[in-house]
């Protein structure tokens, strides 16, 4: 039976802690999932719904971007993908009856959690300057607005145009031409926030700023080392990848500074081994390393493999350096200079520890190694991931099957989203097939990242706001710099599914968009239409909802552009040249356009029909051919960094719980920790609590602090339980987005620009 959204906010009061799972999935994930799902959908969409998940004539998951093989299996979703479908496809609805019974200010002070269970969105809705409350308006009317506010700025660059990796590559494609047609790159992304670094390093050693490996390396790998990701919350169809990579005699080695539930064991609920046999331990070997360590220990690694190579031979792919790479000798002779002590201060492990790692590493034909945001959110992330590619090169693990790299992306198309051109410093070559294609000139300048953007809207340089997907407040850094960004701009819009805080954090007027989700059914003027995306290994693959949708004339963000690119664009003959019209009715057009933009997608229809997939071209991959400056693989020498932590002070990482995936929070728990029933914890070693004079329970501030000593920047999230957990001494781990308001705008990673959110120094105030 269907439950009521709820009529109250969390209550932290009736928080509980207990032991920590060392185990994950099984059936407790199974039941939950079908808990969620029946609470918010019933129990007949349910069935309906997630038995088309992931299936070649279904609807792509909203949730994570693991691929699929190409056998599914009948329930092809995870635990939190059954939680993003049942947000997505839930019977709860937020229409115009809600907001006259909501004031703004009612509705900025409830949380995260209260704001996304109320339901779905319903009609476009209007907040006018100085109102109390968000006012119904039709499409015609916002879209005329918003159109008239663009068209009325002195400057293009007086906008900025964000966007969630959640958007389809057709409604992406569309997204990059509004903006581009107007006049400006500012397309902050949420890849600017999570994996910038990676792209940025990949690009710069191996010519491509995507992993370079399938779903079949994963299963066909000897050693798959995981470092900075928790599989088990935040893409748990990982773990049959790996259970499947183990039975095939891989070794896995995890490297975390927490414990993570789900790469120590896991219980496959779709096989009998997982339910009744006891499931499949899969790290072999678990490495708690310090925050901000993972440089240091791939330094060490590849010190010893070239050491273990001048010993012995035999241990480097001498071969393959000569022949693809450049630049050993000066890494060599880099990792060569770095000291164990050094080392160890960085990683917390000792040298004989590390040296038996890199043996792992050493005895491996085909290795591959897979991160996420513990590696990507630290001042020296780059450097970090160029020393991750430094090891692989050593022994030619790019371009080999079984081997290679694997940033595992979080949304289900963020990289569908970058390689559709959302990005704020686009290539040449990408832009001058864009004007070829719609006959205009698209702006080369380079456009805001997240970061820039913030600090724009801070100094009142922007007065458009327009967000497709996501949800920018609670996603960004330094949360109160933000809101008075918003604040400053004239108007705000958001295309959305379901309510979130940025439609309560608004410039002077602001525009709610409501948008049709994956799972709903998109019927324009050819017929029932298709979407595609892109996963995290670069396959593309077609998406179709079946559901109803929420209202009956509401639009698809395909239409929503559209119809703003036919407004915006009227009567200006240096506009890109569409039929705008042609393009919402019919999404196989779109694609269309994308087959002549875009490298990789000629014959795109035919390539998608009868849910098929097809990989995108990945020249390190597949031909060991690199588009680097040098047209060769590229050995980095990077200095040795590691954050330092001021005395009687903790190195604090932000971190999702299990009931939530990125900003959306399904639930109040994060069973795998022994958290239950609230959100505002800090999890530290029990022997930093004693010593810095607290006690377990004890209800303390967490103050950041930035800046030189003389000069010290504060910034406070008020109200958190300590809990003693095992994690390194003075490290620490508290849910976002509550303590994204720690982070500080100034403190971000070198070349990518990514917010350090893996690498906060706090100080801890005792509540009175």
């Amino acid at each position: 039976m269907v439950t009521r959204p709820p009529e109250h906010d969390i209550d932290e009061s009736k928080m509980t802690v207990g032991t920590p799972k060392k185990q994950a999935v099984g059936v407790p994930a199974v039941l939950h999932s079908l808990k969620i799902s029946i609470d918010q959908m019933g129990v007949a969409r349910s069935a309906e719904t997630l038995l088309r998940v992931n299936q070649k004539d279904g609807f792509d998951c909203p949730g994570c971007a693991w691929p699929e093989e190409d056998k599914r299996h009948i329930a092809e979703f995870c635990e939190n993908g059954a939680k993003a479908v049942a947000e997505e496809a839930t019977v709860r609805r937020v229409g115009p009856e809600f907001f006259a019974a909501h004031s703004i200010d009612e509705l900025r002070g409830h949380d995260d959690w209260w704001l996304g269970q109320q339901g779905r969105l319903t009609h476009p809705m209007i907040l006018d300057e100085g109102a109390t409350h968000y006012r119904p308006a039709s499409w015609d009317e916002a879209l005329d607005l918003i159109a008239e506010e663009l068209r009325g700025l002195d400057d293009p660059d007086e906008a900025v145009f964000y966007t969630s990796g959640r958007t389809s590559n057709e409604a992406a494609f569309m997204y990059q031409l509004l903006v581009r047609g107007f006049g400006t790159n500012n397309l902050p992304d949420c890849s600017n926030m999570c994996h910038e670094s990676s792209g940025s390093a990949l690009g710069e050693t191996i010519g491509i700023g995507k992993g370079t490996v399938s779903i079949t390396d994963i299963h066909d790998a000897e050693l798959l080392i995981v470092a900075g990701q928790n599989p088990g919350t935040n893409h748990p169809r990982m773990l049959s990848a790996l259970e499947k990579a183990k039975q095939r005699g891989a070794t896995i080695i995890a490297v975390n500074p927490l414990p993570e539930a789900g790469l120590l064991h896991f219980n496959n609920p779709q096989t009998p081994r997982g339910v009744i046999l006891g499931g499949t331990p899969l790290a072999d070997d678990f490495v708690q390393i310090r925050l901000g360590g993972d440089q240091a220990l791939f330094q060490a690694i590849g010190k010893h493999l070239i050491e273990a190579h001048g010993d012995h031979g035999g241990v480097l792919d001498i071969d393959f350096i000569e022949a693809h790479t450049s630049g050993y000798d000066a890494y060599a002779a880099g990792v060569a200079g770095a000291s164990w002590a050094d080392l160890e201060t960085a990683t917390g492990l000792t040298e004989q520890r590390m040296r038996a790692i890199a043996e792992q590493v050493r005895a491996s034909g085909k290795t591959i190694v897979c991160w996420a945001m513990g590696l990507t959110q630290h001042k020296h992330s780059v450097a970090t991931l160029r020393d991750v590619v430094n090891v692989l090169l050593l022994q030619g693990n790019i371009g080999r099957p079984g081997a290679g790299v694997c940033p595992v992306r979080g949304h289900s198309n963020v990289q569908g989203d970058r390689t559709m051109g959302i990005y704020e410093k686009p290539a040449e070559a990408f832009l001058a097939a864009l004007d070829d294609e719609f006959a205009f000139r698209a702006p080369r300048e380079h456009g805001f990242d997240t970061v820039q953007a913030i600090r724009a809207m801070d100094a009142g340089r922007v007065r458009v706001f327009l967000a497709v997907g996501g949800n920018f407040v609670s996603a960004t850094p330094d949360t109160a710099v933000v809101e008075r960004g918003m604040a400053r701009a004239d108007l705000t819009v958001h295309v959305s599914t379901k309510l979130n805080r940025s439609h309560v954090v608004t410039g002077r007027r602001a525009i709610i968009l409501p948008t049709l989700g994956r799972t709903d059914r998109d019927r324009r003027g050819a017929g029932d239409q298709r979407v595609t995306v892109e996963d995290s290994m670069g396959a593309v693959h077609g998406s179709r909802g079946r559901l109803a949708p929420p209202s009956d004339d509401m639009l698809s963000e395909v239409a929503i552009l559209a119809r703003l690119c036919a407004r915006v664009f009227a009567g200006r003959d240096d506009a890109p040249r569409a039929d705008w019209a042609g393009l919402e009715n019919d999404y196989r057009t779109i694609r269309e356009h994308i087959s002549r933009v875009v490298p990789g997608f000629e014959r795109y229809e035919e390539r998608i029909e009868k849910g098929r997939t097809f990989y995108l071209p990945n020249a390190p991959r597949d031909a060991r051919r690199f588009a680097t400056t040098s047209g060769r693989a590229m050995f980095t020498a990077n200095p040795l960094e590691y954050p330092r932590i001021p005395e009687g002070r903790l190195l604090l990482q932000t971190l999702r719980s299990h009931d939530q995936y990125n900003t959306t929070i399904y639930g109040k728990d994060d069973r795998y920790r022994g958290i239950h029933d609230g959100r505002r914890v800090v999890l530290i070693h029990p022997d930093d609590i004693r010593e810095l004079g607290f006690t377990e329970g004890d209800i303390v501030d967490l103050v950041s602090e930035w800046g030189p000593a003389d000069a010290v920047e504060e910034r406070r999230a008020e109200s958190f339980r300590l809990v003693g957990y095992d994690t390194p001494r003075r490290n620490a781990a508290a849910y976002y987005p509550e303590t994204n308001v720690l982070v500080p705008l100034e403190s971000y990673a070198d070349v990518s620009g990514t917010p350090t959110s893996k690498s906060i120094v706090v100080r801890l105030v005792k509540r009175a």
